[in-house]
C-alpha cells in the first residue's frame, strides 16, 4: 500500500474542485474521505516523509497511535460532513472543506513543529471561508474576530517555536513542556484554538453565524486538532487540570440562558473541552485514553447535534428557542437522531460519552483530585440540563411555535443516522474505541459504580429541570444577543476606541485653534513691519537720509576724539 500523507490526496481534491462542475464536487466530498481513509487503515504506524531545509530536518508525515487515532476520527468527520453537505452548490464551501480538513490531518501527523504551523495556519484561514459563506454582515465580522484570534494563534506557535528552536531545543513535535518562555507561548497557542477561558469567546461568536453544514465541520478540527496537540506536547501539565476544571463549569451559566440553540451548543462544545484538557492534565494512562477517547466520541455526537440543528436552520430559517418548539410533529425523524445526540453528551449508559467521559473522571479519583472530581460531577449534571435537554426540548417540545415543515434532503439525514449509529455502536461496544487508545489500561466502564451513579446523576438533573419549569424559574429563552468576555472587543474597546478618536479630534481641532492665532499674530506682526506700508519698508526722503548720515557720522566722531 503507498504510504501517501492523507492531506496531499484532499488538497489535490480541493484544486480538482476548484475547476469541475458541481456533481464532481459534490462526490469529491463522500469520495476523497473515503478512499484516504482506506489508505490509513491500510498504512502501518512509523516516519515515511521527511524534508530537509539547510540545516532544519523535517518530517511531513508522522505515524503512531495518537496521530493515527486522531487520523481515523478526522476521516470519519470528513466523511460524514461530506455526506451531510451534499446538497448544497456553494463553490466556496466545497473547496475550503477539503483544504480545512487536509490541513487538519497533515497537522495531527506532522512530526516537526514547523510542520505543524504551516498547517496549523491553513487550517484557520481555510476554515473562515465556512463562516463567511452565509454571506451575512454578522457572518462576515463574526469571521473577522474569527480570523484574527487564529492568525494571533499561529504568531504565538511560530515565536514560540523560533525561540525552541533558537535556544537549541528540539524540533520534533514531542513533549514540550512549561519549563521555558517557549513552552509558554506554544500552549498559549494551543490554549487559544483549545478555547481556555477568557480566549474561549471566538468559538461561540463565530460557529452559531456559519453555514448549517460548515459549522458541522467546524466543530470536528479546530479544538480537536488543540487538544492533540496538548496531549502531544503538555501530558502530565497540572495547570491544565484546573483550566480544564473551569472550562466544565463556567459555560453551564452562559448555555442555561442563551437564545440562540447553536450558541448553546458552542458553550457545550467548551464544556466537553474542559473534560479533555482536564484529563491531559492529570496525565496518567487512563487520563489520556480518556481526553483522546472522549474527544473522539465528542466529534461525533457534537457532530450529529450540529448537524440536527442545522437542519432545523435549513428547514424553518430560525435558530433561536423563543422562535421554534412542537417541530417533533413535522420532523419527527430529526426529532429522534437529535434525542440519539443528546443522550450521548449527556454520558447515558450505553451511549458514546459514557464510555469516554467516565475514564476521565475515574482518572481524576485515582490520583485525589476530589475537588476536580466534584466539579466534574457538577459539569456532568449541567450538560444534561443545556445540551440532554434544554436543545431537543425547545427545538422540538416545548410550546407549539406553529412552524409546519417537512424532513430536511436525505442526505442530512443519512449523515445524522450515521453518527447516531456511531454513538449507540460505541457506547454499546467501547472495546473497539479502546483498542485504538495510545495505552492499554484494561479499563471497563459497564461497573456498578459508574452506572449507578450516572443514572442518578442524570436522574436529579432531569428532576431538577422539570421543577425549575414548573415554578417558573428555569431561566426564559430572551430575544437577545449574551456576551461574556467578548464584551471586552466587541463592546468596551470600541467604545473606549469611539473615546479616543473623540478625544483626539477634539484635541486636534484645539490644537489647529492655537496654531491659527499664532501663526495669525505673526503674520500681522511681520506684515507691520516688513510689509509695503511697515515701518522697516516705507520710503524714505533724500533730506531725512543725509540728515540721519550726519547723526550717525558726528556720533562716531564724538566717540572716537572722547
Amino acid at each position: 500500500m503507498i504510504e501517501l500523507p492523507p492531506f496531499l490526496i484532499f488538497f489535490a481534491a480541493g484544486v480538482v474542485a476548484a475547476v469541475s462542475p458541481n456533481i464532481i464536487r459534490a462526490a469529491l466530498t463522500v469520495l476523497v474521505p473515503a478512499v484516504s481513509g482506506l489508505l490509513l487503515f491500510n498504512t502501518d504506524l512509523g516516519n515515511y516523509v521527511s524534508y530537509q531545509i539547510f540545516d532544519y530536518q523535517g518530517e511531513l508525515y508522522r505515524l503512531d497511535e495518537l496521530s493515527r487515532l486522531f487520523g481515523y476520527l478526522f476521516h470519519i468527520a470528513a466523511f460524514i460532513g461530506g455526506v451531510y453537505a451534499l446538497h448544497i452548490k456553494d463553490r466556496v464551501q466545497q473547496i475550503s472543506v477539503f483544504f480545512y480538513a487536509g490541513s487538519a490531518l497533515g497537522a495531527v501527523m506532522a512530526g516537526d513543529l514547523v510542520t505543524l504551523f504551516v498547517f496549523w495556519e491553513i487550517a484557520a484561514i481555510s476554515s473562515v471561508a465556512l463562516i463567511w459563506a452565509r454571506r451575512t454582515m454578522r457572518s462576515y465580522h463574526s469571521g473577522m474576530r474569527y480570523l484574527i484570534i487564529q492568525i494571533a494563534s499561529g504568531i504565538l506557535l511560530l515565536i514560540g517555536c523560533v525561540m525552541l528552536l533558537g535556544s537549541g531545543g528540539e524540533a520534533t513535535f514531542g513533549y514540550i513542556g512549561t519549563d521555558s518562555l517557549a513552552g509558554w507561548l506554544i500552549l498559549a497557542a494551543f490554549g487559544i484554538k483549545a478555547a481556555f477561558p477568557f480566549v474561549h469567546s471566538w468559538l461561540t461568536d463565530s460557529y452559531p453565524e456559519a453555514t448549517p453544514t460548515g459549522t458541522v465541520f467546524l466543530s470536528a478540527f479546530t479544538t480537536k486538532l488543540a487538544i492533540y496537540a496538548l496531549a502531544r506536547g503538555y501530558p502530565g501539565t497540572e495547570l491544565l487540570v484546573y483550566i480544564g476544571m473551569m472550562m466544565t463549569a463556567f459555560p453551564i451559566f452562559y448555555a442555561v440562558i442563551e437564545n440562540d440553540l447553536r450558541r448553546v451548543l458552542g458553550y457545550s462544545m467548551i464544556n466537553q473541552l474542559g473534560f479533555m484538557v482536564c484529563g491531559i492534565g492529570i496525565g496518567t494512562e487512563l487520563a489520556i485514553n480518556g481526553a483522546v477517547a472522549h474527544a473522539f466520541n465528542d466529534v461525533i455526537f457534537k457532530g450529529l447535534l450540529f448537524m440536527s440543528m442545522g437542519a432545523v436552520l435549513h428547514m424553518t430559517g430560525k435558530m433561536n428557542g423563543s422562535d421554534l418548539g412542537g417541530l417533533y410533529k413535522s420532523m419527527p425523524i430529526t426529532t429522534t437522531l437529535c434525542i440519539v445526540g443528546a443522550a450521548s453528551i449527556s454520558a447515558f449508559p450505553l451511549f458514546s460519552g459514557f464510555v469516554s467521559k467516565s475514564m476521565v473522571m475515574s482518572a481524576a479519583l485515582s490520583e485525589d483530585y476530589l475537588g476536580v472530581w466534584l466539579v466534574l460531577l457538577f459539569a456532568s449534571a449541567g450538560v444534561f440540563h443545556h445540551a440532554g435537554i434544554k436543545i431537543p426540548y425547545f427545538a422540538f417540545f416545548a410550546h407549539d411555535s406553529g412552524i409546519r415543515t417537512t424532513e430536511p434532503p436525505s442526505n442530512m439525514l443519512l449523515a445524522m443516522a450515521i453518527a447516531a449509529c456511531l454513538c449507540i455502536g460505541i457506547g454499546c461496544f467501547p472495546q473497539y474505541l479502546y483498542a485504538l487508545l495510545p495505552c492499554d489500561t484494561g479499563y471497563w466502564p459497564f461497573d456498578a459504580t459508574h452506572v449507578i451513579a450516572q443514572v442518578q446523576i442524570l436522574f436529579f438533573s432531569a428532576l431538577a429541570f422539570v421543577w425549575l419549569q414548573l415554578k417558573g424559574i428555569y431561566p426564559p429563552e430572551l430575544r437577545s444577543v449574551n456576551l461574556d468576555v467578548e464584551w471586552v472587543y466587541r463592546r468596551f474597546v470600541p467604545r473606549i476606541w469611539v473615546g479616543i478618536r473623540a478625544w483626539f479630534a477634539r484635541s486636534m481641532y484645539s490644537i489647529m485653534n492655537v496654531t491659527t492665532l499664532i501663526l495669525t499674530w505673526i503674520h500681522d506682526h511681520v506684515t507691520h513691519h516688513y510689509g509695503p506700508k511697515g515701518t522697516l519698508s516705507r520710503s524714505w526722503s533724500t533730506g531725512s537720509m543725509m540728515l540721519w548720515v550726519l547723526v550717525l557720522l558726528g556720533s562716531y566722531l564724538l566717540l572716537y576724539f572722547v
